[in-house]
């Protein structure tokens, strides 16, 4: 399959991505890590307004009339700010909860045994008696746990939607961790050189800039198909390439990209965090082994 994006597609992620500079850009980001747990209505309003949650709603119903190719890209472009919120559960119910296309509702949703930001969403699709406040490991998403019966798969298994836009959260991250370890590893000098000239550094920045690109020609491809094993093999590929990119970034970083001031600690807790929503690696493991084994047979 040979996949590029149209003019309008490039155009649409081009917007996304200057909207999100201009409103959640560093300064931005690193003002919400101060301020863990609290959702910045005006921000939702913005992106409601912008189109993000009502993207896949058709033009007669109020929405921008695209399709998941372009919801992908979009996400994408989100999963590259860090964009904090529940942004796929209101995403998914913008057709069906009022105010959720626009911003005005926030809407969450029980996904692979934790709920995220459940103290702050007006609507919640889903039971989540029992739920309990935990620490999480990423600043910008406070969860709650539910009890274990609760927090297994409904029937018929993860909405395969969820999980590619999940998926498509994870490849912005690899693909910002990548441009940060490189910006890094050419400005940074060890004995005289930036330290981009030793082997070992540039082996590190080529193998992430490798599972990123392989994790977008999944990702995408999957946005075409939208075939739940394409989505399922996609989210696995986006998982690794957010977390181990994450990773490596950190370690061309060395011993600063463990301090609080530097924002790859923050992609990494953010990866781990997603690969625990519904559809997780471990689902779509399984996933594809019972196709697999079902074509053995």
């Amino acid at each position: 399959m040979r996949f590029r994006l149209t003019d309008d597609q490039k155009a649409l992620k081009s917007g996304v991505r200057d909207l999100l500079a201009g409103r959640f850009g560093r300064d931005a980001l690193r003002a919400a890590v101060e301020r863990p747990g609290v959702l910045d209505r005006a921000l939702w309003r913005e992106l409601g307004a912008a189109g993000f949650f009502a993207l896949r709603l058709p033009e007669a119903d109020g929405g921008v009339g695209l399709g998941l190719p372009e919801a992908v890209l979009v996400f994408e472009e989100a999963g590259r700010a860090l964009l904090p919120g529940p942004l796929v559960a209101t995403h998914l119910a913008a057709a069906e909860v009022p105010g959720a296309a626009t911003g005005q509702t926030v809407v969450t949703a029980p996904s692979g045994g934790l709920v995220e930001w459940l103290a702050e969403a007006d609507v919640v699709r889903g039971d989540t008696a029992g739920a309990v406040c935990v620490r999480s490991v990423d600043p910008l998403t406070p969860l709650h746990r539910l009890p274990p019966a609760a927090g297994t798969s409904p029937a018929g298994g993860p909405d395969p939607v969820a999980v590619l836009l999940t998926a498509a959260e994870q490849l912005g991250g690899a693909a910002r961790t990548c441009e940060l370890a490189v910006e890094h590893a050419r400005t940074r000098e060890q004995f005289g050189q930036p330290i981009g000239a030793f082997q070992a550094v540039k082996h590190l920045c080529a193998q992430m800039l490798v599972r990123a690109e392989t994790a977008r020609a999944a990702v995408y491809a999957a946005a075409v198909t939208a075939d739940p094993l394409d989505i399922a093999a996609a989210r696995l590929l986006a998982d690794e390439a957010a977390v181990r990119g994450a990773r490596d970034c950190l370690q061309v970083y060395g011993g600063m990209g463990f301090t609080w001031e530097a924002d790859v600690h923050l992609f990494l807790k953010r990866a781990w965090v997603r690969t625990r929503r519904t559809g997780s690696n471990t689902e779509s493991d399984e996933l594809l082994a019972a196709d697999l084994l079902s074509e053995a047979r």
